[in-house]
């Protein structure tokens, strides 16, 4: 069987049917709503929900840390609640998705913005005290997106959705790297969404401005995270290109976003399997859409970035990708990392 959302929706105004959404019994049916906002629009948020929801209970969710989301998990439990509902961006909506599972009820995202994959995926990227950490969670029970609030949302962060999404294909590569190399079981149906998502994406003109151009980056981001639901792990979308992701989090943090580090790895990666016109394809979605390249665009040194490629495979221990696959030396990761910017600085 397929697991899906009961209800997507794209589109602005969205926030204002959450009531309609929740009187559907299949998501609850008699119990308690509670409703979570981030910290950025938590006072507009609940003003515009307000009218919809009878006697929801609204909590605000500080960050996006183990903490936070602890002890939302708790006030949960406390409240008897029948179903909650993470209003906002990807750290919210993360930190509700796994105070959610802690409760044991179901959730429902309301994106605010599209800065990563997270509104549809089966985990949530938390921070503690000792770094970042990724935790299974459940898949979100309904998803609204609201392009009035995308608008308003950080242009970097609606760009970084771009990066995350096109890193689907450098990903899918190396999963089918590891099903050649260590006879690795790979899933079609999850490889076929993760593609199709990036594929939507990757040639598109238009940009961020548009709300068709949203609509489809939107419908992506849900598209990735279900392909992960559908394969029981991150493997579509998530290959040598988030290990240097999650390199770069650990030497470095605060560098740059999510997506942001999501592009320029998989861009990298390209270059690694030597992938010429895939390689342009990726550079020229990331440049059109004003998203990093090289280190630099970053703000890291050509040996920094270096230090992160090497450190990368020890991220994700037993996960095969094109960076275990070649082994490189220090010494060779830092030529390859020259030669890229070489090729692509600007």
């Amino acid at each position: 069987m397929l697991p899906a959302p009961l209800t997507m929706m794209v589109r602005r105004g969205a926030v204002v049917e959450l009531g309609a959404l929740l009187a559907d019994t299949r998501v609850a049916t008699s119990g308690r709503v509670a409703v979570a906002v981030g910290p950025g629009q938590g006072d507009h948020i609940e003003g515009l929900i307000a009218p919809t929801l009878d006697e929801a209970e609204v909590f605000r969710v500080a960050d996006g840390s183990v903490e936070a989301a602890v002890s939302l998990g708790a006030d949960l439990r406390k409240g008897a609640y029948e179903v909650v509902v993470g209003v906002g961006g990807g750290r919210t909506i993360d930190a509700t998705k796994y105070a959610a599972s802690l409760a044991g009820i179901p959730m429902v995202a309301v994106a605010t913005n599209l800065s990563h994959d997270g509104i549809c995926s089966p985990t949530a990227s938390l921070v503690y005290e000792g770094g970042k950490g990724t935790f299974g969670v459940p898949m979100p029970l309904a998803i609204l997106v609201d392009l009035d609030f995308v608008h308003s949302a950080p242009e970097s962060l609606v760009r970084s959705g771009v990066g995350d999404v096109v890193s689907n294909l450098s990903a899918i590569e190396d999963w089918q790297l590891g099903n050649v190399e260590r006879g690795e079981p790979i899933d079609g149906l999850a490889c076929s969404m993760a593609r199709t998502a990036a594929e939507a994406l990757i040639g598109r003109s238009d940009s961020i401005e548009s709300d068709a151009f949203l609509t489809v980056l939107a419908e992506s981001l849900i598209l990735s995270g279900m392909s992960m639901v559908i394969a029981g792990s991150s493997r579509p979308a998530s290959g040598g290109d988030h290990e240097i992701l999650h390199a770069v989090d650990q030497l470095f943090p605060g560098t740059s976003n999510h997506g942001e580090l999501a592009g320029i790895g998989a861009a990298f990666c390209f270059f690694l399997r030597e992938d010429a016109a895939r390689l342009a394809q990726v550079t020229g979605c990331l440049r059109r859409h004003e998203l990093p390249v090289v280190p630099a665009d970053i703000g890291l040194s050509d040996e920094q970035f270096a230090e992160a490629v090497a450190l990368a495979p020890s991220t994700r221990p037993g996960r095969y990708t094109i960076l275990e696959h070649l082994r490189m030396s220090e010494s060779e990761v830092r030529e390859r990392v020259g030669d890229y910017v070489r090729a692509f600085g600007r």
